[in-house]
C-alpha cells in the first residue's frame, strides 16, 4: 500500500515513529544498536539530523535532506529493518506480518511533518527536546542522555537550564 505522504524536496520533516509494542523499553536498551544503525543509513542515503530523543518506546526526530531529495520513507525502512536485525527475534509477530516477512517491532506507520518556517522549527526542536519531561521520565530535559539537546547545550545554542521552566508550554503535535 502506498500513503499519501508529503515530499517537499530538499525539506526539513518532523517525524514521530513508534514501536508496535507501546510498552517496551527496546529502544533505549538499543539505543547504540540504532545510532549504528541510523549512522550507516545517514552514509549511504545522506541527510542532517538536526534534533532528535530516543524515548523507550517512541522517538521524535527533525531531518533536513539534501537538495533535490524526497526519499525519508525509503531511510525510515533502512533504520527500522537493520534495527530489526539487531534484536532477537521475541516479539509476537501476527500472521499479517509474517506473510509479508515483517517483524513485530516497529508500527508500520509513522507522522511526518513538513516544517513550514523558522517558528515551526524552533516550536518542533523544544518539543523534542523537552519530551522526556512531557512522558515523565526525567523531571529536567537535561537528565534525558538519549537527545541531541547536549549538542545544542555544548555549542551554546541553549542554556545550560534550557526548559527547567516550561512546563505545559510545549505543544502536543506528533502524539498518538
Amino acid at each position: 500500500m502506498h500513503y499519501r505522504r508529503s515530499d517537499a524536496a530538499g525539506g526539513t520533516y518532523f517525524f514521530t515513529v513508534n514501536l508496535a509494542e507501546r510498552g517496551s523499553d527496546r529502544l533505549v536498551r538499543h539505543v547504540d544498536d540504532l545510532r549504528v544503525v541510523t549512522n550507516k543509513v545517514k552514509q549511504a542515503h545522506p541527510f542532517a539530523v538536526v534534533a532528535m530523543v530516543v524515548l523507550p518506546e517512541h522517538l521524535h526526530a527533525i531531518w533536513r535532506l539534501p537538495p533535490g531529495d524526497v526519499d525519508y520513507p525509503g531511510r525510515w525502512s533502512l533504520i527500522k529493518a537493520g534495527f530489526s536485525r539487531c534484536l532477537v527475534k521475541d516479539e509476537r509477530i501476527r500472521a499479517s506480518r509474517q506473510a509479508k516477512r515483517e517483524r513485530g517491532i516497529w508500527q508500520r506507520r509513522y507522522l511526518e511533518h513538513p516544517i513550514r518556517d523558522e517558528a515551526d522549527w524552533a516550536r518542533h526542536v523544544d518539543y523534542i527536546h523537552y519530551n522526556p519531561v512531557k512522558h515523565g521520565w526525567v523531571k529536567r530535559p537535561v537528565d534525558w542522555p538519549h537527545s541531541t539537546l547536549h549538542g545544542y547545550l555544548d555549542r551554546g545554542m541553549l542554556p545550560a537550564d534550557w526548559g527547567e521552566q516550561m512546563g505545559d508550554e510545549v505543544g502536543g503535535y506528533g502524539e498518538r
